[in-house]
């Protein structure tokens, strides 16, 4: 068990003794805190009882022709890693040899206790950064302690493709004012089920395998270990590297695919607000924007005064209760004022979408009098509703405050026809857009451990597969509709949700956001803004100024939501109207952005991948800390760089940009194009 071994790859070494990770050397210096296991894995018995392994439980560790074979464990299984250096990488994969009538739930390879980050007693300049929401840097692992992924599901969980889109995590150092990074990435074309997160000082990558109980398992692909010079730009250009050379069916580059709709590259601002109430615990009673015509004056003057296309994106229309999945046709009111307000729309040249809720099965309604109690009891529909692991199905997670229900197993065959009977309504409704997969962030579905249903007894890559074959179903059915999800759709689905609700704002609750999904994918999808409910930023007019700012930096469509009296709301959710962002002051803004998109920036914002931005020098935002007072993100197009700056405050501010001094208007957009290097800056009215 004391014997060491050394794999080395261009830029790391990974000395291994007996049943641990003792070191990891880059550039010299060790960069583990403490050991840790070489592995990690847990196994579930029929009744529901978990049982937790590592390598530090074998008795023997037997090193053999570049494999490390494990036995002598607790349960009676034989655990094999083979480790070996390829293309400049440390590659890991663990299979295991199954003796028990257990099912191998999860293995995590190469769990890595590094030295802390920033905030939590390291070195200055250590973070990590994670694919969650939008992509976060994080200088604390201290606020992600809450979201380990478990049945019943939660959105927040730290799991891909859920909140975490994309199959790697970075740890990224500092040494002698040189940027460095470490990456673990998941080479995983099936692209199963994961957690990637740091918890109690480890930074690993858990794959749900997908195990039958008493049958041998793996992870069915290879950990990638590997280090490079650079900070966050240049672990997410490896990663995309890896991510394009074997896309996801349907994937297609946004100016290559025949399937998009013609407004899909406009000059677009999402218009979103509920008919009913105000915010999701209210009582919902129409309101001034019902009947949906109402609302006709107030979008129209927002076009006319920003110059962009709205699509109004409905919330609380559903007939039957908001936020009370799956069923929502017919709208509220019947279809043919929903339908009077859609044409009416339409011979505006604007559009139509809603907000739908995902894969739950509501019970019933705390907000409106609804319930299928009697149903589910009469139809046994608990049968098609996930799982526990002891085979019980308990009441969901998601939106307990709106509703209480159950979560739908779409990989049954009952769970796929009664989603099918709640949605394909909408599919011949002509409406242009449907978030179908609100709550269900990513586009991912719910962990299930039901052996009724015809698939494994664990999660596992079986669910990504019946989630893109089912939402390729829905692209059919939907024809010209774009189907999106909450948060941005997770790399297997980035081929089916092309238009999804990217909160990137939600990344303030772990750490500092950056335009990681945006670099990694934006040639192949757009996304908008969304509806930032609960934005830790203030609701002021700068609050808001400043996360339009970002968000259309980043490639994402702007959105507004509106009031009860049809002024700019501070986001979704708000109760207190006292203080709002000033209206004029907001539609203002939103015309220089429109301006600049149309005379310098749609084929960079639409068809242009983001790339690496000079250094930037500037003060920080008067809220939040570490947060730029200036916003910026680089694009590449057609053998052409954009460098887009933008100050979402009132002021001019001076700031030092690739070296050199430039002044940025007080609200306004600064562009420079050329190559990378080469500072052409010019602000739109000067």
């Amino acid at each position: 068990m004391n014997r060491t071994h050394v794999y080395k790859s261009d830029t790391l070494a990974l000395e291994i003794q007996g049943g641990e990770t003792a070191a990891l050397i880059c550039g010299g210096e060790n960069l583990m805190a403490a050991p840790s296991p070489v592995w990690r894995a847990r196994l579930v018995s029929r009744e529901g009882k978990f049982t937790e392994i590592s390598s530090r439980d074998a008795a023997e560790a037997i090193f053999e022709d570049g494999r490390i074979v494990f036995s002598g464990l607790p349960v009676a299984v034989t655990v094999c890693v083979t480790i070996k250096s390829e293309d400049g990488r440390i590659a890991c994969a663990v299979d295991i040899e199954n003796g028990t009538d257990l099912a191998v739930e999860w293995i995590m390879p190469l769990p890595l206790r590094l030295l802390p980050l920033w905030d939590d007693g390291g070195l200055p300049g250590t973070e990590l950064l994670i694919p969650y929401n939008e992509g976060a840097l994080l200088r604390t692992a201290r606020n992600v302690t809450q979201f380990y992924p478990e049945y019943p599901s939660y959105g927040h969980y730290m799991m891909f493709p859920n909140m975490i889109f994309a199959q790697f995590i970075s740890y990224l150092f500092e040494r002698k004012g040189e940027k460095s990074y470490i990456s673990l990435t998941a080479e995983d074309s099936a692209r199963a089920p994961k957690e990637i997160t740091v918890r109690d000082g480890e930074i690993y990558i858990k794959t749900f395998c997908g195990g039958d109980f008493g049958k041998n398992c793996g992870t069915g692909h290879r950990i990638l270990l590997s280090g490079g010079k650079g900070g966050w730009e240049d672990a997410a250009g490896e990663y995309r590297a890896l991510a394009i050379a074997g896309l996801p069916p349907g994937a297609v580059k946004v100016g290559e695919n025949g399937r998009l709709p013609a407004w899909y590259r406009d000059n677009m601002l999402v218009i979103s607000y509920p008919v009913r109430g105000v915010h999701d615990m209210d009582r919902m009673e129409p309101n001034a924007f019902y009947p949906y015509t109402n609302a006709l004056p107030a979008v129209k003057e927002i076009a006319a005064k920003t110059g962009m296309k709205p699509m109004v994106l409905l919330m609380h229309w559903e007939g039957t209760a908001p936020w009370a999945p799956p069923y929502v046709w017919p709208p509220y009111g019947g279809e043919k004022p929903f339908f009077e307000f859609r044409d009416a729309l339409h011979r505006e040249n604007m559009l139509l979408g809603v907000y739908c809720s995902g894969f739950g099965f509501t019970r019933k309604s705390n907000l409106v009098d609804y319930d299928l109690s009697e149903r589910i009891e009469k139809e046994n529909l608990l049968e098609a509703m996930c799982a526990g692991p002891d085979g019980e199905v308990r009441l969901s997670n998601i939106c307990p405050g709106q509703r209480s229900g159950y979560d739908t197993c779409p990989a049954c065959a009952k769970g796929r026809e009664l989603l099918a009977e709640a949605y394909e309504p909408l599919f011949e409704s002509g409406v242009d857009y449907a978030q179908i997969l609100d709550q269900n962030h990513g586009g991912g579905q719910y962990l299930c451990y039901s052996r009724k249903h015809g698939h494994a007894p664990a999660p596992g890559s079986w669910m990504t597969a019946n989630m893109q074959k089912m939402l390729s179903s829905w692209n059919e059915k939907a024809g010209k509709m774009m189907l999106g999800c909450e948060s941005a759709a997770g790399e297997p689905f980035i081929g089916n949700l092309l238009l999804s609700d990217n909160r990137y704002e939600l990344c303030y609750h772990i750490g500092r956001p950056v335009p990681l999904y945006a670099f990694i994918f934006h040639e192949y999808l757009r996304n908008f803004m969304g509806n930032q409910v609960s934005s830790p930023l203030p609701g002021t007019t700068d609050g808001l100024t400043y996360r339009l700012a970002y968000s259309f930096a980043a490639g994402d469509i702007p959105t507004v939501i509106l009031a009860p009296d049809g002024g700019i709301s501070p986001a979704w959710g708000t109760r207190d109207f006292s203080e709002m962002p000033d209206r004029e002051e907001i539609l203002g803004f939103l015309a220089v952005l429109a301006g600049a998109f149309d005379d310098r920036l749609k084929d960079f914002l639409t068809l242009g991948r983001m790339v690496r931005s000079p250094e930037l020098v500037c003060g920080e935002a008067p809220f939040g800390e570490h947060l730029p007072e200036v916003l910026l993100a680089s694009w590449e197009y057609g053998g052409r760089v954009a460098h887009v700056l933008i100050n979402p405050f009132k002021d001019d501010v001076r700031v030092k940009f690739g070296g050199e001094d430039v002044t940025v208007r007080g609200r306004d957009v600064l562009v420079s194009e050329g190559q990378a290097d080469l500072i052409v800056a010019k602000n739109r009215y000067q």
